[in-house]
Parts: structure tokens; C-alpha cells; sequence
């Protein structure tokens, strides 16, 4: 068990991995669980005028100069909407609530599936 804590204390240390880093992607990971409730909006840069809200439980990604909105709107039911972006036209993301993430938590997942059988010998 020694040798495993020590493993992943050196792995964590080569990671390099900063407080601000750990916790963007805990944010983010709850986020895309639908955890967060956040807000997204679509500006017309051009004229200054919104274009779309949406509001809820949501995951944004983008792709291919759209964003692609999954929403969570009762338990186990989901729709998809898709924003196209153009050259004048630009969104903001805003996180409403917050979201309480522990920078403290983390998460090992053995898949004994993949971890391959190997046997240690000494001999003389």
C-alpha cells in the first residue's frame, strides 16, 4: 500500500498540476453533470443586442465554430440545442450559482479488466 501512496504522490507531482487547474476542472466536470445551474448568452456584436439566453442545468461545448447546449430539464430527460457562431456573433458562459467542489477530493478507478497478472521472482 506504501508503494501505491507513493506512486501517486509522484505521479501527482510530475503533473504539475497548480490549485487553480484542479479546481477549472472539478468546476467544469460538475458543470457537464448538470450540477451547476449557469447561463449562457448570445450577443449580435455587431448591433449589441443578445440574441438567445438560455438558463438551467446545462453542458456547453463548442465545436466547429457552433456551441452545442445540453440542457437537463427533469430528472433523466434531456434536450440539445445548437448555436451557430459567425464573425458576428460571440457567447458568454456565466456560472449563477457556483459550484462546491472539493479541491481535497480525488478519485482512483481500478478497471481490474485491464491491469495485466505479472509475477515477481528472485532467484539466487
Amino acid at each position: 500500500m506504501a508503494v501505491f501512496a507513493l506512486i501517486v504522490a509522484l505521479v501527482l507531482m510530475l503533473t504539475g498540476c497548480e490549485e487553480a487547474d484542479v479546481v477549472s476542472r472539478n468546476v467544469s466536470k460538475e458543470a457537464d453533470n448538470f450540477n451547476v445551474q449557469r447561463r449562457v448568452t448570445v450577443y449580435n456584436t455587431r448591433t449589441d443586442k443578445v440574441l438567445l439566453e438560455v438558463v438551467g442545468l446545462l453542458s456547453v461545448k463548442q465545436s466547429s465554430g457552433d456551441i452545442d447546449i445540453i440542457m437537463e430539464v427533469a430528472p433523466g430527460q434531456y434536450k440539445k440545442h445548437f448555436v451557430s457562431l459567425n464573425t458576428w456573433t460571440t457567447y458568454v458562459v456565466e456560472d449563477i450559482n457556483g459550484a462546491f467542489v472539493d479541491k481535497y477530493h480525488y478519485e482512483i478507478n481500478f478497471l481490474p479488466q485491464q491491469i495485466i497478472p505479472y509475477t515477481f521472482t528472485m532467484s539466487d
